[in-house]
C-alpha cells in the first residue's frame, strides 16, 4: 500500500507531543485538520496557530491520519472508546506515540478498518518549536503490519528523524530503554541539584550542565557498536 500527497492530519491530545508531531507533519506539507483542548492553549497556539480545536470525534471524522498522543495510560481507553461511537474509519491511519505500546493497542481501530502505525521520535519533549530543531538529529522507533510499514518510515522521514523498525515483541523493552534513559537520568540529576544546593552551590543546575553534558557524551563513545 502507498500513498501519495497532502493528509488531513488530526490531533488526539495537546500535551508536549501531539502539538509539536503535527507542526512538523505542517512543515513536510500536510493539512492539520484540528487538535483536543489542552491544558495550556496559549502554548499549542504558539506551535499550531489557527488550527481548531474539536472534540476527539470529530478530529477522527475529518481526519485521513489520526495522531494519538496522549499519556499511556489513557491510550487504550481513548481508541476503544472511539471504537464504541463508531468513529473510526475504513482506511484511515491512526498512529500513536508511545515508546511501550506496539500496534495491539489500536486492535479497537483496527476492526473498524483503520491501518495502526507505532511512532516515538526519541527525544525528550518540551511541547514548543525547539522540539522541532531537536527532532532532525533524532531517531524514531516505527511498527507497523508489512505491507504498511514504508508508510510508518516516511512519516517518520518527515518529522525529520531516522526512522528504526522495532518489532511488536521488543516494544516492551524498547520503552524500558526509554524510561530508563530519561525518568532514571532525572532522578539522578534532582538528587545531585540537590546535594549541590545543600553545599552551598548557588546556580546547581548551570553548575551541573558542562559536567553532565561531557559524562553523557564519554558514555556514549564507550558503548559497544553494532557496526562492523
Amino acid at each position: 500500500m502507498t500513498r501519495s500527497g497532502r493528509l488531513g492530519v488530526g490531533v488526539i491530545g495537546a500535551g508536549r507531543v501531539g502539538p509539536v508531531i503535527a507542526a512538523a507533519l505542517a512543515g513536510a506539507g500536510h493539512a492539520i485538520t484540528g487538535i483536543t483542548l489542552g491544558s495550556d492553549p496559549d502554548r499549542v497556539e504558539a506551535v499550531l496557530p489557527g488550527v481548531p480545536t474539536l472534540d476527539a470525534d470529530e478530529v477522527v471524522r475529518r481526519s485521513e491520519l489520526v495522531i494519538v498522543a496522549v499519556p499511556r495510560d489513557e491510550l487504550g481507553p481513548i481508541v476503544a472508546g472511539l471504537a464504541e461511537i463508531g468513529a473510526w474509519q475504513m482506511g484511515q491511519l491512526v498512529l500513536h506515540t508511545d515508546p511501550s505500546y506496539g500496534i495491539d493497542v489500536l486492535a479497537p481501530a483496527v476492526a473498524r478498518g483503520a491501518i495502526p502505525l507505532a511512532v516515538h521520535p526519541a527525544i525528550a519533549f518540551t511541547g514548543t518549536s525547539i522540539d522541532l530543531r531537536q527532532l532532525h538529529d533524532a531517531y524514531a522507533a516505527v511498527t507497523a503490519p508489512p505491507a504498511v510499514l514504508p508508510i510508518a518510515q516516511a512519516l517518520a522521514v518527515e518529522l525529520g528523524c531516522e526512522p528504526v523498525v522495532v518489532a511488536e515483541a521488543d516494544r516492551a523493552a524498547y520503552g524500558e530503554a526509554i524510561a530508563t534513559a530519561t525518568e532514571f537520568s532525572a532522578a539522578l540529576l534532582r538528587q545531585s541539584a540537590g546535594l549541590l544546593a545543600e553545599a552551598g552551590v548557588a546556580d546547581p543546575a548551570r553548575y551541573l550542565s558542562a559536567l553532565v553534558h561531557s559524562t553523557i557524551d564519554s558514555a556514549l563513545q564507550a558503548l559497544p557498536s553494532s557496526e562492523g
